[in-house]
């Protein structure tokens, strides 16, 4: 098991990260799981897109704030991500992304650092390759025969 350690963001770019998707939870429809979800991405070229979770009440149409966020990202014509930021109201651990998630950023990034962030500001460092080890992503296609 990996232990993740919340303190402080590190750095500025961090930082202002982190408040970003704080600030996107706030806009989350989680009327059904009453669990908000902000995430907040930031391009190679610094660029941030934000997303929030949006969810439905039959469920499936549901889709997480980490992929709202790179959505935008994508739809702005941007696909090198630099980082992810990822907030909850979860103050006593940390909320890591669901699979779905971990494999959609997968798509753009083996090792794509992410931040997790509790209400208070405090984060946790860790990244894709932590979270998604042996990984199966777009590379894997160009070695079929």
């Amino acid at each position: 098991m990996v232990k993740l350690v919340y303190g402080e963001p590190g750095d500025e770019a961090t930082a202002a990260l982190a408040e970003r998707s704080l600030a996107a939870r706030d806009n989350s429809h989680s009327p059904y799981s009453k669990f908000r979800v902000g995430a907040a991405v930031r391009t190679a070229d610094g660029s941030v897109f934000v997303g929030c979770n949006v969810e439905s009440c039959s469920f499936s149409p549901t889709i997480c704030a980490e992929r709202v966020a790179i959505a935008s990202a994508v739809a702005a014509g941007h696909k090198q991500f630099a980082a992810i930021a990822i907030a909850s109201d979860v103050m006593d651990q940390p909320v890591t992304p669901c699979g779905v998630c971990r494999q959609s950023m997968r798509e753009f990034s083996k090792d794509l650092p992410i931040v997790l962030v509790r209400p208070d500001g405090a984060v946790c460092h860790t990244d894709l390759e932590v979270l998604l080890p042996a990984s199966f992503g777009p590379d894997f296609l160009d070695r079929a025969a």
